[in-house]
């Protein structure tokens, strides 16, 4: 079973759902954005991921721009920052098991299918 962290508004989401579906895997589909993900649950992801967290932030959204671009953020900081906009999260993410990607390109999924 994966779990897959997306936006449906976003194409890379939808393309890297496309191809879990194709692949014959059973997939849980979470919109972060309806239902966010709480600072432990960021953290989990982070350490599946194997990246730093700052790897999980959108720097292209004007949220990021206006507010945290020019300023030193600790990992506890990004933690608390990423919990409460989520629209400030890489997506997708998948999870399977104890392992994640980011879904960017798609073609990174099938590393877990």
């Amino acid at each position: 079973m994966l779990t897959i962290y997306y936006n449906p508004r976003c194409n890379k989401s939808r393309q890297t759902l496309k191809i879990i579906e194709e692949s014959g895997n059973k997939v849980e589909t979470i919109n972060y954005l309806n239902d966010p993900l709480n600072e432990e649950e960021l953290k989990d992801l982070v350490d599946k991921l194997g990246l730093p967290v700052t790897y999980l932030v959108r720097k292209g959204e004007k949220l990021y721009k206006e507010n945290y671009k020019s300023r030193e953020i600790s990992e506890e900081e990004w933690f608390k920052i990423l919990a409460e906009n989520p629209i400030l999260i890489e997506r997708p993410i998948v999870v399977k098991g104890d392992k994640a990607i980011l879904g960017r390109p798609p073609e990174n999924v099938e590393s877990l299918l």
